[in-house]
């Protein structure tokens, strides 16, 4: 069995988009998922599966989800062995006050991640910007809402990825790491 984290782009943010995490998770479950745990109420989750790729779990994801709920949501889903990585790569992780003002840019593929150079331009002293090989990393000092280039990742510029912050993301690899359990 492989573990994996689903992660949803735009759910429970307003009004808009809402996805209840208990339907969500039962979703999951008669998918034939094993061992489901969501984290907060933005659309995260830790499941186990007995292999397939993360493409198929994010189709099959988004699939359920039009189907049982009607919303159309973009599904991102990587191994707990990518979630590792990604933690690991971090070069901006070290030193960060506030971790919630760092944020982690899941991307379905590297292409998808080197196309956020566009949001170069946007960053300003003192946040810092860097694509690494399996997700980008992005700390706004002064905060997400008040950088240009944070606003643009979590708007329909940043539409191709999603977004969690620091604390987050080590919340969802610590309990990948674990198997879900």
């Amino acid at each position: 069995m492989t573990t994996f984290v689903a992660l949803l782009r735009g759910v429970n943010v307003g009004k808009a988009k809402r996805v209840p995490m208990a339907v969500w998770r039962a979703q999951l479950e008669a998918l034939g998922y094993g061992q489901v745990q969501t984290l907060l109420n933005s659309g995260n989750a830790v499941f186990r599966a007995p292999g397939g790729t993360c493409e198929a779990h994010a189709r099959a994801i988004a699939k359920a989800i039009d189907q049982g709920l009607g919303l159309q949501v973009p599904v991102l889903v990587k191994s707990a062995a990518d979630m590792g990585g990604i933690v690991a790569a971090n070069p901006l992780a070290h030193g960060v006050a506030d971790p919630a003002r760092l944020l982690v840019v899941f991307a379905a593929d590297a292409g998808t991640l080197a196309a956020l150079q566009y949001i170069t331009p946007l960053v300003a002293a003192p946040e810092a910007f860097v694509i690494g090989e399996h997700a980008a990393y992005l700390h706004c000092a002064s905060g997400i809402l008040e950088s240009a280039a944070g606003k643009a990742l979590l708007g329909r510029v940043g539409a191709s990825v999603t977004t969690r912050n620091w604390a987050t993301t080590l919340k969802l690899q610590a309990l990948a790491a674990h198997g879900g359990a």
